[in-house]
């Protein structure tokens, strides 16, 4: 007789009690919409320490030369390279270094500039290895030779190449990491198109 009971109680209770509660279970149970995937701040933190790394052996060899060697010492290493100092008031390759002074300030600023959209590209796109470990180095270089723009009104350079009378212009760390960086994007985008294909 009580499961007479209990089925008639059953019976009579309204159907949409029945409904609310289970789209009420189903509403609690249904996925919430996920995230854009994007760069985490860990990888962004990672790039970010990386180039910190390539800055500060940047100024540590500039500091170390600055200090022992003087503006047009050669010390010879190995035949078609030398190790010297100099001192460049320009761009790369001494551009504008004749200029008076004001290119100091021209180049800095656009040094800056250079370095903002770099940083702004890595946060976005931190989780792309080979670009990212790019614009890391581009920064980097960057934020290097700005660096001595600022504080010295120069760039030290202490890397000299040459073949036989022939000189390539002096460089240092930062202007690798540059170089290096700009040749990571040509090829970043180069395998981009090969996967495309």
């Amino acid at each position: 007789m009580a499961e007479g009971q209990r089925r008639r109680s059953a019976a009579s209770r309204p159907a949409g009690s029945t409904g609310r509660s289970a789209g009420g279970s189903g509403a609690s149970s249904s996925p919430k919409p996920s995230r854009p995937s994007g760069p985490t701040t860990g990888k962004f933190a990672l790039w970010t320490f990386l180039g910190f790394l390539v800055f500060v052996l940047d100024q540590v060899t500039k500091f170390w030369f600055e200090r022992h060697l003087d503006p047009g010492d050669i010390h010879p290493v190995f035949p078609c390279f030398n190790l010297t100092l100099a001192h460049n008031y320009g761009a790369a390759f001494s551009f504008l270094a004749e200029m008076g002074g004001w290119q100091r300030w021209v180049l800095s600023a656009f040094a800056l500039v250079v370095v903002v959209v770099v940083l702004r590209l890595l946060k976005r796109h931190s989780d792309r290895k080979l670009f990212s470990l790019a614009l890391t180095l581009i920064a980097a270089g960057a934020i290097g030779n700005l660096a001595d723009r600022v504080t010295s009104g120069y760039v030290i350079d202490f890397l000299d190449f040459y073949w036989r009378n022939w000189h390539w212009p002096a460089f240092n760390v930062a202007d690798v990491a540059i170089c290096t960086g700009a040749a990571g994007i040509v090829l970043d985008e180069l395998l981009g198109l090969r996967k495309d294909r």
